[in-house]
């Protein structure tokens, strides 16, 4: 059996919630999905290298992508840009390469109406006190900033059931092995799928 095109495999939820954790955890475990990495306009973090965890642009030059039609979704975080570019996605889904993203509530819904068959998962954290020591404990950010993140994270939860999934990330371990069911199911799905020789 061979698959007709990549999956896009979303994984999305509240800023604190363990996107991050979640996603490099699966990037170790499998070497047949790649990592779709996203442009921002926000600044680097301390370990953060552009081109490996985002590619890091000014508002100009973002917004200018948007208008050659280069960014396949974006969205508006915290008054920074995120967005997906479109011609790398594009590329490996035609040559049947599985595609990780990470993307905000609104950018993974965007992305869905380009791409109905693309897998959304949502990360829920276990409550909203361990979403706020989750965000506290990164330290890199001030408490205004914090403070609008918790406000945001908890109005995008009303989005959690127009996706696919919901997973708890309460474990990391456990959210991972929930994740990757989820991923073998999707890779077995009839309708991604033919059979060599059979039309």
């Amino acid at each position: 059996m061979v698959q007709k095109e990549g999956i896009a495999l979303v994984v999305s939820g509240p800023s604190g919630v363990g996107k991050d954790s979640v996603i490099n955890a699966l990037r170790e475990r499998y070497n047949d999905i790649r990592h779709s990495v996203s442009v921002t306009t926000r600044a680097p973090r301390e370990s953060e290298i552009d081109g490996v965890h985002y590619y890091f642009r000014a508002k100009a030059e973002f917004e200018a992508m948007i208008a050659e039609g280069e960014i396949l979704e974006h969205d508006i975080y915290c008054n920074e840009y995120y967005g997906t570019p479109r011609s790398p996605l594009e590329r490996m889904r035609r040559e049947g390469i599985n595609v990780l993203l990470d993307l905000t509530v609104k950018g993974a819904l965007s992305l869905k109406e380009s791409y109905p068959d693309a897998v959304l998962v949502f990360l829920i954290p276990p409550s909203e006190a361990a979403l706020r020591e989750r965000l506290l404990n990164r330290a890199t950010e001030s408490q205004e900033i914090i403070q609008t993140r918790l406000t945001e994270s908890w109005e995008e939860m009303n989005s959690a059931f127009e996706f696919d999934y919901l997973v708890v990330n309460d474990d990391l371990l456990q959210a991972v092995r929930d994740i990757e069911a989820i991923y073998w199911a999707e890779k077995h799905r009839a309708s991604r799928l033919f059979i060599d020789g059979m039309q």
